[in-house]
């Protein structure tokens, strides 16, 4: 048993999806879980969507028509004529799309986010599907959310163990039939949502189509588990951001989590632990490329051979410190962290003084601006958010250090033996 997962570029137009074909057509005599993202930027496009219908904005009609007429595109190229049955079911979703739309919008704005923002994956899952069968790729679609099951943390719902691994088991093996020319090897479900314990749909979090393959993964006690990009593999530094990549052909669990959690996007930062907790290899490799080895992550120990680097964009600098003459102790830096949680903000690197504690955090409109004013109801607080930059090197030296900083003023710097994190403003 393998899990394959496919993000939105792999998905994101006709002649993308009918490259999926070929990339599976050599493992259609093996067990196969597939986990399919929305297509494209459709996730942002529902987000739009979602932020519109419930701020009552009247372009929410062109916003949906837009959506809608994308993927129409993608499915009249791939099933000419429109006689298939995949555009009645396809229709059929838009309609409960709309219908929602039609709906007083519901005070928990994250509740109708990962409801409207989850027909992206049941979009694209259902077009994938139709097309493999067609394509002589027979398989059997799956709902995730009748599998995958969590609390109610809307936008980055925590998966239930227990319940997932008992529903997963009960669930998909049945579905690999071998019954003469009834045969079927390959199951097909969405990444990023899952189900309440209320009934509710949620999602896992920005990117969590990577963790949805790595929890049916663990549950199913996968050979391995194959994310499919448009890159070779995991690169020492986003190409958006260096000419010059090297693709790093080997790493050990430890370093991608590491390069996960500090923000590498080619893995999402959850993904790695519950393999790794089973010991099932990760390979990253490209759908363009499919036979070429890409990258393997695994357990064995592999040092990270050169320097790696993250950037995340559009930072805020958030500078605490007490009202009163005392320090920034024990207490103080509890009920910090406390108003960060219940805010829901995320630090992505934090450096501290006798009198004062400094945070990097991304810039949220929805979130920080309720957090600064949390945080100066006890404290003072002082903050940035313009052309702020988080860069992290992983394995460093002070070249490397030098290389990112050229025309950028340093805010913030801290250094462990093995990792460099710098907080930078562009210089005008």
């Amino acid at each position: 048993m393998k899990v394959f997962k496919f993000g939105g570029a792999s998905v994101k137009d006709a002649d993308a999806v009918k490259n999926v074909a070929g990339v599976l057509n050599p493992y259609k005599k093996e067990n196969l879980v597939i986990v399919v993202s929305a297509m494209g930027k459709t996730t942002n496009a529902l987000g739009d969507l979602t932020n519109s219908y419930f701020n009552k904005q009247s372009k929410k009609i062109d916003v949906f028509n837009s959506i809608k007429k994308y993927h129409y595109e993608i499915i009249e190229k791939l099933f000419p004529g429109n006689t298939h049955p995949v555009y009645k079911d396809i229709e059929n979703k838009f309609y409960e799309i709309k219908t929602l739309l039609n709906i007083e919008p519901p005070i928990n704005h994250d509740l109708i986010h990962d409801r409207i923002v989850s027909y992206g994956e049941f979009l694209s899952s259902k077009i994938v599907s139709y097309y493999l069968n067609f394509a002589g790729i027979k398989n059997i679609l799956i709902d995730a959310t009748e599998i995958i099951k969590t609390d109610n943390t809307y936008k980055e719902a925590k998966v239930d163990w227990q319940e997932t691994e008992k529903s997963v088991k009960a669930k998909l093996p049945p579905l690999f039939k071998n019954n003469g020319d009834d045969k079927n090897n390959i199951v097909i479900t969405q990444g990023f949502i899952a189900k309440s314990y209320d009934g509710n749909i949620v999602t896992l979090g920005k990117e969590g189509s990577d963790y949805s393959a790595a929890i049916l993964a663990y549950c199913l006690d996968a050979e391995e588990v194959v994310i499919w990009k448009d890159v070779p593999g995991v690169l020492n530094a986003d190409p958006k951001w260096f000419d010059e990549t090297i693709k790093l052909d080997h790493i050990s669990y430890l370093d991608a989590v590491e390069l996960a959690y500090y923000g590498a996007t080619v893995i999402h930062h959850k993904t790695i632990k519950p393999l790794q907790n089973k010991q099932i290899p990760l390979l990253v490799k490209s759908f363009y490329n499919p036979l070429e080895s890409g990258t393997v992550i695994s357990s064995d120990n592999v040092r990270l051979a050169v320097p790696s680097f993250i950037f995340r964009i559009n930072q805020a600098l958030i500078i605490i410190s007490p009202k009163d003459f005392s320090f920034i102790i024990e207490e103080n830096l509890r009920d910090v962290f406390h108003i960060f949680a219940s805010c829901r903000v995320k630090i992505n690197v934090m450096q501290n003084t006798a009198i004062s504690f400094s945070v990097s955090v991304d810039y949220d409109e929805n979130k920080v601006p309720r957090l600064i004013e949390r945080l100066k109801e006890k404290f003072n607080v002082t903050y940035e958010n313009h052309n702020l930059e988080l860069i992290t090197i992983r394995n460093y030296n002070q070249q490397t250090i030098e290389r990112v900083c050229v025309k950028k003023e340093i805010h913030l710097e801290q250094k462990t033996k093995t990792t460099a994190q710098i907080v930078v403003k562009k210089l005008d």
